[in-house]
């Protein structure tokens, strides 16, 4: 108990607000208050200076502050390093990839690394972004490929692999493939088939709506062959991410870019691994993909 509330505690004095701190430890801003008085309450004193809306440190607060990020960080060594005892994974290197990822040339990065480090064994686990942050910050994950849907953090290794841009997939009897170019605006009246999981759906159509600011109406496919019979059946279109100099996938579907403010939406790709467990093998592994998927 006492751990979590120290967590809670340095995420207030770090980000100087509870607010950012209940969003960073993904509790309520009740929660984080009534953690750090129940904290205050064991220790027997007090921590934080309440002004208004603000706060200082107490000198017992400040020495709290700068031991409690030792604590933690040592805290965090030793639990990544049980994991690592009891799945006997040592040699291991756990791997996310976000979905639209799976495919052969995975296998190549995979085969590339292995040929130099024989001795490590490759796990690959596949997600959404949402499911392999989650379990990157659980530490069950070593490294991930992932698409940049949240601000960098100085926690993570940002390691930036490549850019995609964004394509509508799009039946060729629907009006809409007479445009050299679309914004989401102008695809409102027409649903939007996305590929996920069942228990992803709500994950990538909040996504498209809040962050692409998408309004229409969505459709979900399990896998891109079933989401191009969709598109070819005009049941909708469907977001895809191809190289500019992309030609269309067959005479019955075309390919228009996908555009906001007059520029084709781009989305970033990063290799993400905490800081303080990077070593060479995700640093490497991280090069091989950027290598070998950046020209895909």
């Amino acid at each position: 108990m006492l751990l979590r509330q120290m967590k809670y505690f340095v995420s207030v004095v770090k980000n100087n607000s509870f607010t950012k701190a209940a969003e960073e430890c993904y509790i309520s801003q009740s929660a984080i208050s009534q953690g750090i008085k129940a904290l205050e309450d064991e220790l027997g004193v007090k921590l934080l200076e309440r002004k208004n809306r603000g706060f200082s440190l107490t000198k017992a607060g400040e020495y709290f502050y700068r031991q409690s990020l030792v604590l933690l960080d040592e805290a965090e060594k030793i639990k990544q390093e049980t994991i690592k005892i009891a799945k006997g994974n040592n040699n291991t290197l756990n791997v996310g990839i976000i979905n639209s990822y799976l495919d052969f040339k995975i296998h190549n990065v995979v085969a590339e690394f292995m040929s130099y480090h024989k001795d490590i064994n490759v796990e690959i686990t596949t997600g959404n972004h949402e499911k392999l942050y989650d379990l990157l910050r659980e530490g069950k994950l070593d490294i991930i490929l992932n698409d940049q849907r949240r601000a960098l953090s100085d926690e993570y290794v940002n390691y930036y692999l490549f850019s995609k841009y964004l394509y509508i997939e799009i039946s060729d009897g629907n009006s809409i493939n007479n445009l050299e170019e679309v914004t989401l605006n102008e695809l409102t009246k027409i649903p939007c088939i996305l590929i996920a999981s069942k228990d992803q759906e709500e994950n990538e159509k909040e996504y498209y709506q809040k962050t692409l600011g998408f309004s229409g109406n969505f459709i979900f496919a399990r896998n891109l062959e079933e989401g191009r019979i969709l598109v070819a059946g005009n049941k909708g279109f469907m977001p895809v991410e191809k190289d500019s100099n992309s030609e269309n996938t067959s005479e019955k579907i075309k390919n228009i870019p996908l555009v906001r403010n007059g520029k084709q939406i781009e989305r970033k790709y990063y290799a993400f691994w905490k800081r303080e467990a990077s070593n060479i093998y995700m640093e490497e592994f991280a090069k091989i993909l950027r290598d070998m998927l950046g020209n895909s």
